[in-house]
């Protein structure tokens, strides 16, 4: 792990990983298990932490979130391996990580940030489950861009920077919130502007427009409750597939730089 850790460290600016960050991403902002943990009627199963599941299936692909845990493949993957996979989906043989894993974004994560995610995952119980193997019927690329050296930290703070940093790279809010065109969410033209069509057990959510357009009717307190708790300024509940049990972790300053970064979005009309 210290080779590892000094491989992704030299040259970054302000990189530190730590198991303590590394806890607050994976159980906050960034949300793994909300796709990664098994989920039953009443939420996420008992034990079952990153255990993997179903995550989608339609005429594109069955989508299934593997087992992250000490008892799935990734325990035999080396701490340089399974940074690659997470930062540039590509595995150790080789094959090439399918959607709706957020890789156009995941290219953004530090070097710190992704070595404490890492650090979190080894320590984690080891769960015995096999989720099963995703299945493609469209053609995935060979790469998601060139091979990453390194990416520097961005200095936290209530800045847009470190917000847009936030909302990309570590929550991903503008994958889900960006509307969609035939090859994935259409960041250059539509970012931020919704419209994506979430099927689920609770129905079918829209994804909204978090440019100003769509914020511009609440105050900053209201948007945090929404952020955080699903909750409407009128008391009704926003449904899935936004994870507010790991957002309600999020801390004050962190859910703030969110907030600024959101306001300063360039305002666009509602996606479709």
């Amino acid at each position: 792990m210290a080779a590892a850790i000094v491989a992704f460290t030299t040259g970054a600016a302000f990189a530190e990983p730590s198991l303590e960050r590394g806890t607050y991403l994976v159980e906050g902002p960034s949300a793994c298990g909300n796709c990664h943990t098994p989920q039953g009627p009443d939420g996420p199963l008992p034990d079952m932490a990153l255990a993997g599941m179903l995550v989608d299936k339609n005429e594109n692909f069955t989508a299934i979130a593997p087992n992250i845990t000490p008892g799935g493949r990734v325990g035999d993957w080396s701490d340089i391996e399974l940074a690659k996979a997470i930062r540039e989906g590509i595995r150790p043989d080789g094959s090439v990580i399918g959607p709706p894993m957020p890789m156009g974004l995941y290219r953004g994560l530090s070097d710190d940030d992704l070595m404490s995610i890492i650090l979190y995952l080894r320590q984690v119980p080891a769960v015995d489950n096999d989720p099963g193997v995703s299945e493609y019927n469209i053609p995935l690329p060979p790469a998601y861009g060139p091979p990453i050296e390194s990416v520097a930290a961005i200095p936290q703070g209530k800045t847009v920077e470190y917000g847009a940093y936030l909302a990309g790279p570590i929550a991903h809010c503008v994958e889900c919130h960006t509307t969609f065109g035939p090859q994935g969410p259409m960041f250059e033209t539509h970012l931020g502007a919704g419209g994506f069509a979430f099927h689920g057990p609770w129905g079918t959510s829209i994804a909204a427009n978090i440019t100003p357009t769509g914020l511009r009717k609440y105050n900053d307190a209201e948007l945090g409750t929404i952020i955080r708790n699903g909750q409407r300024p009128d008391g009704s509940q926003m449904m899935p597939p936004m994870p507010y049990p790991y957002f309600a972790n999020m801390t004050d300053d962190d859910l703030a730089a969110i907030i600024l970064y959101l306001r300063a979005m360039p305002p666009l009309p509602d996606g479709e």
